[in-house]
């Protein structure tokens, strides 16, 4: 991690209350090499306090993300704005003993914090993130529609799908019986 050095904390010369500020933008995440983002500018504030055995670090991040669109591949704005922590203690060798506490080697005395800024900006993209209604990719959306099978139709013919209108909700497919239930409605499962 030679390329992040500037993400390099050395935990035993830090006073009791610390601050470090970085900018990770596409270089950062380019650099990186994660699968998730690769665009964006996000401001971080990292303040470290240092306890009597432990580090207790706080992460603010804000700033805006590029991701694909899941409906369309096209890239979209994601806004980013959390809060985590991160506690550090020193011991014999690297472990994480949680999702929050990690300890490093005492002899190192080092912890580098890239790979954890990365992560938690991951963490704060949507399972399903999408353009609003309509500002999809036209000429994705269209092959989308020709593409998709409507829930009344024979599974080997496309359908049509309202452009763009991915609602989650069900209830337009739940009043049309599934016709593969039909053949298990003739059982009789009360004699077992």
């Amino acid at each position: 991690m030679a390329k992040f050095s500037l993400y390099s904390i050395s935990l035993k010369s830090l006073s009791p209350a610390h601050t470090f500020n970085y900018e990770l933008d596409r270089t950062f995440f380019e650099a990186i090499d994660g699968d998730e983002v690769k665009k964006g500018k996000v401001s971080v504030e990292v303040v470290v306090k240092k306890n009597s055995s432990t580090f207790e670090f706080n992460f603010k991040l804000k700033g805006v993300i590029q991701i694909p669109c899941s409906r369309c591949l096209e890239d979209i704005d994601q806004e980013i704005d959390s809060q985590n922590r991160l506690v550090v203690k020193l011991g014999k060798e690297y472990s994480e003993e949680s999702d929050e506490v990690i300890i490093i080697p005492e002899d190192e005395g080092e912890i580098n914090v890239a790979w954890f800024l990365y992560e938690f900006v991951a963490l704060n993209i949507p399972i399903k993130h999408v353009h609003p209604p309509g500002k999809c990719d036209k000429t994705m959306s269209s092959k989308l529609r020709k593409h998709r099978v409507s829930s009344d139709d024979d599974e080997d013919s496309p359908g049509e799908v309202e452009a763009d209108d991915d609602s989650d909700d069900d209830s337009s497919m739940s009043d049309v019986p599934d016709p593969r239930w039909e053949g298990l409605k003739g059982l009789n499962l009360e004699d077992n």
